[in-house]
This record gives C-alpha cells, sequence and structure tokens, in this order.
C-alpha cells in the first residue's frame, strides 16, 4: 500500500499529492527530471518535502508550455540564469493570450452575425443597399435559413464584412443587374457565351455569402422567378428579366452537367 514514510512519500502517495500517475513519476525518475532522494527497506522509492516541491515546479513549467529537457534545465540553473528563460516564456505567454483574445472577438462577432443576420444597422442597410432595401428581410432570411451550413458559413463571412466591404458588394451587385438588363434588351440570349458568362457572375455574387453550386444557383434562380416581390424588382430594370435571368441559370447549369428539372438544394428534394 502505497502510503507516507518516515523518510518521506511513497511513489503512489506523492503521485496522489501532486495530481499526475505512478506512471508519469517513474519517467521523471528514468529522465532525471526528479529522482526520489530515498528508498525503503524494500528498495521502493520515497520522495522528500523537497522532492515534492520540485514536483510541484515541474508541473508548473509543464503548463507553460516548456519541454522536459528544459525545465530540466531550468530546475538546475542558478537563481539568476532563470530569468532570462522565464522572460521569454512570458512573452510567448502573451502573445498566446493576445491571439486568443483576438479568437473571442473573431466568435463573439461570429455569434452576433449568426443571430443578427448582418452586422449593420438598419440605417447602415439602407444607406448601402438602397431606398429599396427592407431590413426585415435579413430577419426573415435568418428565420428561414438559420439552421443550415449555408448560414452558417454566411455568419462566418458577414463577421469580417466591414462597411465598406458591404459598400463593394452592393456596388458589385449594382453593376451585375445593369449587365443584366443590358444583355436582356440587347437580345442575349439564354445559352449563349455571353449569356454563360453572365450566369457565372450571377453565381459568383452569392459566393460573396456562401459556396454555391450550379444546381443550388438553379434552385434560387427558379424560387426569385417566382416570388413577385424578386420580379416586380427585376422586371422594373428590364420587363421580362426575372423569366429571363432563371432562363439563363438553367441554360449554364445544362452546360455544366446539371439537369436544372431535377436540381435539389442541399438536404432538399426536388424542387
Amino acid at each position: 500500500m502505497e502510503v507516507e514514510e518516515p523518510g518521506g512519500l511513497t511513489v503512489g502517495a506523492a503521485a496522489g499529492h501532486v495530481g499526475v500517475t505512478i506512471r508519469t513519476l517513474h519517467h521523471w525518475d528514468s529522465v532525471g527530471l526528479v529522482r526520489p532522494s530515498g528508498r525503503t527497506t524494500g528498495g521502493y522509492r520515497l520522495y522528500s518535502a523537497a522532492d515534492v516541491s520540485r514536483l510541484h515546479r515541474v508541473l508548473i513549467y509543464r503548463e507553460l508550455g516548456l519541454p522536459l529537457d528544459d525545465i530540466g534545465e531550468l530546475l538546475d540553473a542558478p537563481t539568476a540564469d532563470m530569468a532570462v528563460p522565464l522572460r521569454q516564456q512570458r512573452a510567448q505567454l502573451l502573445d498566446r493570450i493576445s491571439r486568443l483574445r483576438a479568437m473571442v472577438e473573431a466568435v463573439d462577432r461570429m455569434i452576433e452575425a449568426a443571430s443578427a443576420g448582418i452586422l449593420l444597422s438598419p440605417e447602415e442597410q439602407v444607406a448601402i443597399f438602397g431606398q429599396r432595401w427592407d431590413p426585415s428581410s435579413v430577419v426573415a432570411a435568418r428565420d428561414r435559413w438559420g439552421g443550415t451550413a449555408q448560414w452558417t458559413q454566411y455568419a462566418e463571412r458577414a463577421a469580417s464584412m466591414t462597411p465598406d466591404d458591404w459598400q463593394r458588394v452592393a456596388g458589385d451587385i449594382a453593376t451585375l443587374e445593369h449587365d443584366l438588363a443590358a444583355a436582356k434588351r440587347a437580345g442575349v440570349g439564354p445559352g449563349s457565351a455571353e449569356a454563360g458568362a453572365l450566369a457565372e457572375r450571377h453565381r459568383a455574387s452569392i459566393g460573396v455569402y456562401f459556396d454555391c453550386t450550379h444546381a443550388m444557383q438553379v434552385c434560387l434562380g427558379r424560387r426569385q422567378a417566382a416570388d413577385p416581390g424578386f420580379t416586380e424588382y427585376y422586371d422594373a430594370m428590364e420587363p421580362g428579366l426575372a423569366a429571363w435571368l432563371r432562363d439563363l441559370i438553367d441554360a449554364n447549369a445544362r452546360r455544366h452537367g446539371i439537369d436544372p428539372d431535377t436540381a435539389t438544394w442541399p438536404g432538399e428534394e426536388t424542387i
């Protein structure tokens, strides 16, 4: 039975005292890190008060992330020589703390983005996206898609976006919509090379928020073309633009081996 002996603690008692395993103490003994000062009459290890104090110091240094070889040098070094490596370790710890704080802030922003949908006030949203923008649409999108992988990916990306970033996104979308309307007026037909390039630009605009496959783009295009609010918005730019964009997307999907009639959104049935 591992108990305290008159000459010190047995290996089991010492292990329990400092909170490590007997195997760990055997290893530290074998590498010369902490060797017990005494032995029982039966030859078993006995740890003195000084040995236990050394064990505690090993645990502190190990918690700081120091390798065992460095710990041994520190324990055996003169007191004056200990200051330099400890200062270096302190600097490394402060750097880790700084990086961990930055990670916590990033996670907090992701949580806020996942909950709020966008890290912009309603006034900022209208200023960036225009007077026709309805900030409540973000809440509706969160309520509809909040549990999906796409919303999680969106929240991760939105968490790092500044108002200037959103301004660039809004500008790119406005340019795309202008080019789509111009192409429709010019008679660009679905399936043409020019139409395919526009469809890819449209897919890339979705990709700002989450990764969008051609099948997912088909699903979005058809949902939007069936939405009266979306149709009204696009057809105001050019009559028939919403349906034309849907056909544009479908034709481009076929070029990439996707049958629009059987296209599915991840986790949902065929539309």
